[in-house]
């Protein structure tokens, strides 16, 4: 039983790492949004801005939630972005491969991650709690 108390400690511990890296990350994507509130007419403007709406969201329903359950709420928005995903990908031609974009669009999220935490090895050499 003790060890079940210290293995809880350690998942708790290792679960508010885990999202203080994501409001790290997701801070600084957001650091370079675009500003305007309105719909931008360029397609890679829209989807990037449609990117860091959807990104401001998901940061602000974490910080809305219990302390204690900010993991838990961030650890399910990616299982309700995926579905976002293939509801809108199955409306696509297969001539435009959906598949392959979706999947390649979440390879460039997980390398996204990578690169913030490249960047804060590199010029942050103070607080560790955020790094992975």
């Amino acid at each position: 039983m003790c060890g079940d108390l210290e293995d809880d400690d350690g998942d708790s511990k290792l679960e508010e790492i885990l999202y203080a890296r994501f409001v790290a990350h997701a801070r600084a994507l957001l650091a370079n949004a675009p500003s305007a509130q309105e719909v931008p007419t360029d397609n890679s403007r829209y989807m990037e801005k449609l990117f860091t709406d959807a990104l401001s969201r998901a940061v602000k329903d974490c910080e809305q939630a219990a302390a204690d359950k900010r993991y838990e709420r961030m650890i399910a928005q990616p299982v309700v972005f995926a579905r976002l995903a293939g509801f809108l990908a199955a409306h696509m031609s297969l001539g435009e491969d959906p598949l392959r974009r979706v999947m390649e669009a979440l390879m460039l999220g997980y390398s996204e991650a990578e690169a913030l935490d490249r960047e804060r090895r590199d010029y942050d050499h103070g607080d560790v709690s955020v790094r992975s």
